[in-house]
């Protein structure tokens, strides 16, 4: 039995012969051709074609109804004989040159066990980063970096200690913190993980920092290193702007012993437009798992940088989820059938919805995602009323105030006074 990719692309037109089109793809991103080709050829060709798993019409219906464009979902099953086992090879294979025609969108794809096995996937997961700070019954707080372009270690430093006093678990570099003289990669280690160690005294909490890795390519690993040596205990990486396979190799590296963190920068590119692109689910879930993601930020449903909250969801099942499917091609002229359940063996990834949280979503936030995600903050802890430090504060307080099972409002009095602050600047969404 041979091993298949399969994905599922989203097709629009008015007129097409959408089963022909299912045939075309199969055939034209595979073998190129078959009718023409001699029967002794196919028997030799087989286990590289293409195949049709399933086409799903939609028509338009009238006022009312919730279809307003023709449209298909064509499912196309590529034999893993066709490709190396890389998340470039696939992406060429399946989505290539086809995204360049007319009006379709890569909405799903899964993956072979066959393929999987070539990935280990998160190197430490949800579980691995809650052991490294030592908590285990709450979802997890992270802050990040707020106009550092131009600001020295000591700025850095102390923009550092006041986001670490206040109770968060990670702080992240800004995305677009880049090395430069004033603040080299090795020197923003060591003054940020000493105001780590001031801040700890103070809270009691170990916290991770996720420091920017920039630079060329083919320098990612000594760059990599060298923050390592200098004391880093986490990455973040830009991985659209370098490509999946660049995170793959760092995450399998046995050099790279600290999580990575999965930034979505360029993501809008991929997948807001309804007719082209590749979808969130795919872009930001299952392609940065199994590359080996940690932790994934993506746009949440709530801030300033909206994703729709259907497809946060999609994104937190990929992430979260123990079980996957994959797809099994049952042989020669037989249709390809979906495995239910199947276990996926990679470790889980954190969810992270970032951009525009406040403490007064926080109720949102563990709703829909439970405790399994992180908090993330940028102006909320920054713009708190009372500081950096109280902005954390509210944080915190505002998560505890979801476990207790306590409304944020009652919450939110003398006793708290930060997560008072904040419910009076921002308002409380529940």
């Amino acid at each position: 039995m041979n091993p298949y990719c399969v994905a599922t692309y989203r097709c629009y037109d008015e007129k097409a012969d959408f089963a022909k089109k299912a045939i075309s793809i199969a055939v034209g991103l595979t073998v190129g051709s078959w009718t023409d080709m001699p029967e002794a050829k196919k028997a030799e060709m087989e286990r590289h074609l293409g195949k049709v798993v399933r086409v799903d019409v939609h028509e338009p219906v009238g006022a009312g109804g919730t279809v307003s464009e023709r449209y298909a979902d064509i499912q196309i099953a590529y034999p893993d004989a066709n490709f190396s086992k890389d998340i470039p090879a696939l992406l060429v294979t399946v989505f290539g040159k086809l995204s360049m025609d007319g009006r379709i969108k890569l909405i799903d794809l899964s993956f072979s066990q066959d393929f999987i096995s070539a990935f280990p996937g998160p190197k430490f997961g949800i579980q691995g980063v809650r052991n490294l700070l030592g908590v285990h019954d709450r979802p997890l707080l992270m802050s990040i970096f707020k106009s550092v372009i131009g600001h020295d270690i000591s700025a850095l430093r102390e923009q550092f200690y006041l986001q670490a006093a206040g109770g968060v678990d990670l702080i992240k570099d800004d995305e677009i913190l880049f090395e430069n003289p004033l603040t080299p990669i090795e020197k923003r280690v060591e003054a940020c993980l000493e105001a780590a160690a001031q801040a700890k005294r103070e809270t009691g909490q170990e916290l991770l920092y996720a420091v920017n890795l920039t630079g060329s390519t083919f320098g990612l690993i000594d760059q990599a290193r060298k923050a390592i040596a200098h004391g880093a205990n986490a990455l973040l990486f830009n991985v659209l702007a370098y490509g999946f396979d660049a995170l793959s190799e760092l995450s399998r590296h046995p050099d790279i012993k600290v999580p990575i963190m999965a930034h979505p920068a360029l993501a809008g590119a991929f997948y807001p437009s309804t007719y082209h692109g590749i979808s969130a689910n795919v872009l930001l879930g299952k392609l940065m798992r199994l590359a080996g993601a940690d932790l994934v930020l993506f746009p949440s449903p709530y801030g300033s940088v909206v994703m729709p909250r259907e497809e946060n969801m999609a994104i937190k099942e990929v992430l979260l989820t123990e079980q996957a499917s994959r797809y099994i091609y049952t042989g020669s002229g037989g249709p390809a059938s979906r495995e239910d359940n199947a276990a996926l063996p990679l470790k889980t990834s954190f969810p992270v919805p970032s951009a525009g949280i406040h403490p007064g979503l926080v109720p949102l936030i563990l709703k829909d995602f439970g405790d399994q995600v992180i908090v993330n903050a940028g102006g909320g802890v920054h713009g708190h009323p009372m500081g950096a430090i109280a902005g954390g504060q509210a944080f915190r307080q505002a998560i505890d105030a979801c476990q207790a099972g306590i409304p944020l409002q009652d919450y939110a009095t003398a006793e708290h006074p930060e997560l008072q602050a904040a419910v009076k600047l921002w308002g409380i969404k529940e």
